[in-house]
């Protein structure tokens, strides 16, 4: 395995989870304060689920994001 290869497309695949994630929240949120689902002070429970296709197992990560 090269090691700098291998870096360099970890990083691209995690900037594009972090950039797609964030852009899929926002608009949830958005779309759940327009029609009253949220209110400003809510806190959304998130989760996110990793798995690698052939290899057992998965990473689940769980945390909470406050509106306020």
């Amino acid at each position: 395995m090269n090691e700098d290869v291998f870096n360099m497309e970890l990083r691209k695949f995690l900037k594009k989870v972090g950039v797609t994630s964030q852009r899929e929240i926002e608009q949830a949120v958005r779309e759940g304060l327009e029609s009253g689902e949220l209110g400003d002070d809510d806190v959304v429970k998130a989760r996110m689920v990793l798995t690698l296709e052939g290899m057992d197992g998965e990473h689940v990560i769980e945390g909470e994001i406050s509106l306020s």
